[in-house]
């Protein structure tokens, strides 16, 4: 019985949705390279395989050290890479092929003089997210690392790699497949610039809402989207899945009732569900969106109400009063997250719909 936030997965949605975009890397013949931040979960890793995957994606050392003690030989850091932890590096790569990201001489130069296994080396491209990267249209910086990667023995230049995570801000289907369509011509362009140099030259490319929608990813080498394993509501405000893609639930018991709000109080805070919200067709934000849970399973037709407000460990839950009068204090109910990476990473562990308890990386 659950007496406490408790996050649910379902086991079916989420190989379907693993499934599903297999099938498109399999259709446009690249390297599917998942990226794991999502579930960080062994277990969980170990579904992909089914589908063919050998190749995954992770967002820090720490989480390449896990998934490699968990028989994973081949794991791409696709963050920039932290030269403090370049001892874990050089220990990773002498057991693993181990690809790194860099986007500064100052990086490159230190690797290769401390490392002394090879390690497969990235550059990191911004095609207009801003968050990191060098500018895909910087052809000066780009030939500069090249240069430098040009002398270096241990450091082995694969291409460039592109998270564009400006999707996430693009407001229709319309516009993820317009900046989807930009990055791919900036990418495709810089690759040909360089072609002479670095004839090899191979294009990674990532981000869940263009990978969902979209079907052709035959000018890239590689794909890495990460949330669409197990989807989520700012997804499913994008158009990237529908509510019935989403394979995680968190279960909150009510612990409170405010018949002068119309609001119930659930055990379920910040701290199980992340600070993150989207605008609801009203311009109000919310933090999740309360389904009907029985039992183990969760019913995305039967929607109560949004996670209106949210503290450390509080959720208040603004409802009708139909819906008020029939929930009571004790009663259960699953909220589907704003962002599954997020809420994945706080809760530590999944409570599977047919009742398995599955661990994730500490």
């Amino acid at each position: 019985m659950i007496t406490r936030p408790t996050l649910l997965l379902d086991k079916e949605i989420c190989l379907n949705n693993i499934e599903r975009m297999a099938a498109k890397a399999k259709n446009s013949n690249v390297v599917f390279r998942p990226h794991f931040k999502t579930h960080q979960s062994a277990e969980v890793g170990s579904w992909f395989k089914d589908f063919g995957v050998e190749c995954i994606t992770v967002s820090s050392v720490k989480m390449a050290e896990y998934f490699a003690r968990n028989g994973w030989k081949d794991i791409t850091i696709a963050f920039p890479a932290n030269i403090l932890e370049w001892k874990i590096i050089d220990t990773l790569a002498s057991t693993i092929n181990l690809n790194l990201v860099v986007e500064s001489n100052e990086t490159i130069s230190f690797l290769e003089k401390h490392l002394n296994h090879p390690v497969g080396i990235y550059i990191k491209t911004d095609t207009g997210y801003g968050r990191t990267g060098i500018l895909a249209e910087d052809y000066q910086e780009m030939q500069s690392l090249l240069r430098t990667l040009k002398t270096c023995k241990n450091l082995i230049f694969i291409g460039f790699l592109c998270h564009a995570g400006h999707t996430y801000n693009a407001g229709s289907p319309e516009n993820i497949k317009e900046i989807f369509q930009k990055s791919k011509e900036q990418l495709l362009a810089l690759k040909t610039f360089m072609a002479n140099d670095f004839p090899l030259i191979q294009i990674s490319y990532g981000d869940t809402p263009s990978c969902s929608l979209l079907n052709d990813f035959s000018d890239f080498d590689e794909i890495r989207p990460g949330c669409f394993s197990f989807y989520d509501e700012m997804q499913a405000s994008f158009g990237s899945c529908s509510k019935k893609d989403i394979a995680i639930a968190l279960a909150a018991p009510i612990v409170a009732k405010h018949s002068n709000k119309n609001s119930l109080i659930v055990h379920g805070g910040a701290v199980h569900l992340s600070k993150d919200t989207i605008v609801n067709t009203v311009g109000q934000n919310y933090y999740g969106t309360v389904v009907k849970l029985d039992g183990l399973n969760w019913d995305t037709t039967q929607v109560l109400g949004t996670v209106s407000k949210i503290s450390q460990e509080h959720g208040t839950i603004t409802v009708s009063d139909e819906i008020f009068k029939s929930l009571n204090i004790g009663d259960l109910v699953a909220i589907l997250p704003i962002h599954a990476c997020l809420t994945s990473n706080l809760m530590k562990e999944f409570l599977t719909t047919d009742g398995t308890q599955i661990s994730m990386m500490h």
